[in-house]
């Protein structure tokens, strides 16, 4: 298993950085253009647990993805929670947490994840993958920069 672990402040009030995060339809506007990422199911504007997202990415050599995640958990302007049913990893656990704190919020994002493949999938993660997931949330850090 591995895991990622991201914190940001952002200087807004809580129920705006809720409102736009809970949004499912907000999510391509943090992701990589190289990812064509597309949301195939229709979401509403607000998550809800037992929530179901279909879409699309390109994370490697342009080559198509389906995955379904399944939002699990909701506290209202605390965290949420969305998890793999379908899709690449074996393992995918994405925590989102957010807090009132001087000035704004604090944001962190905690995923935990495992490949398939055994041996192959470590190598992998070594090769490209947690060097790609980095550069994923390094984006979303900047794209909410500038969104906020």
């Amino acid at each position: 298993m591995y895991q990622l672990k991201r914190t940001q402040f952002i200087p807004a009030d809580l129920k705006v950085c809720w409102d736009f995060f809970s949004n499912p339809n907000n999510l391509q506007k943090i992701t990589p253009e190289y990812m064509r990422f597309q949301v195939l199911t229709t979401v509403p504007e607000k998550m809800y647990e037992g929530l179901m997202i279909g879409y699309t990415v390109r994370p490697v050599l342009g080559i198509k993805l389906n995955w379904l995640t399944e939002i699990t958990h909701v506290q209202d302007q605390q965290f949420f929670v969305d998890e793999q049913r379908i899709g690449p990893y074996r393992i995918w656990h994405h925590e989102h947490h957010f807090k009132t704190v001087e000035g704004g919020v604090e944001m962190t994002d905690i995923v935990t994840y495992q490949l398939p493949l055994g041996f192959l999938g470590k190598l992998a993660h070594w090769l490209f993958v947690r060097k790609q997931l980095e550069q994923i949330f390094t984006h979303r850090f900047a794209s909410v920069e500038t969104l906020f």
